[in-house]
């Protein structure tokens, strides 16, 4: 599995990335049921929509399918960025969190340099060419859009989140 090294780098990266989807998660708790719901953009995400999103479109595709070659169903289209009405908030925060766990336990034993399993029939090749190349895709990915979610959190209700205590090594 790797060197000493290798195993720290990943362990730091998955810390990093935790860090990031618990800040997801925190800015969606603190916003209203309505403004959950509601965009605040022309191009019309809400912030129900972009967790869907990190849940269908980065973790469950980057790490499960991706990375770890598991047959798993993944959104068609923009469908990831759409949140069934039907689940409540907490059950859809749940998923994403579920989520994130499944991701971790599916690349936790590859090395950083492993190379996908899997990508789209008729794609060309993956864009990325190891696991270390996905982990910093999909951290950079979601502290995009835990600003997003900053964004419209202070445009929505006023509240900030401007003052970040760095994860604990």
């Amino acid at each position: 599995m790797g060197s000493t090294s290798e195993q720290r780098t990943r362990a730091e990266l998955l810390l990093w990335l935790d860090y990031k989807r618990a800040h997801v998660a925190e800015q969606v708790r603190a916003m209203t049921v309505e403004a959950r719901r509601s965009t605040q953009v022309p191009s019309g995400w809400t912030p129900r929509g972009l967790v869907r999103h990190l849940t269908l479109d980065v973790e469950r595709l980057w790490f499960r399918a991706v990375m770890a070659g598991e047959e798993v169903q993944l959104a068609e289209g923009y469908d990831g960025w759409r949140a069934p009405e039907e689940l409540s908030d907490e059950e859809l925060l749940e998923q994403y969190a579920q989520e994130c766990r499944l991701a971790t336990e599916a690349v936790a034993d590859l090395d950083l340099d492993a190379k996908p399993l899997w990508w789209f029939e008729g794609a060309g090749d993956a864009p990325y060419s190891s696991l270390r190349e996905v982990l910093v895709h999909v951290l950079v990915e979601t502290a995009t859009h835990a600003g997003h979610l900053d964004l419209a959190r202070e445009l929505a209700d006023g509240g900030q989140r401007l003052i970040m205590d760095e994860p604990e090594s």
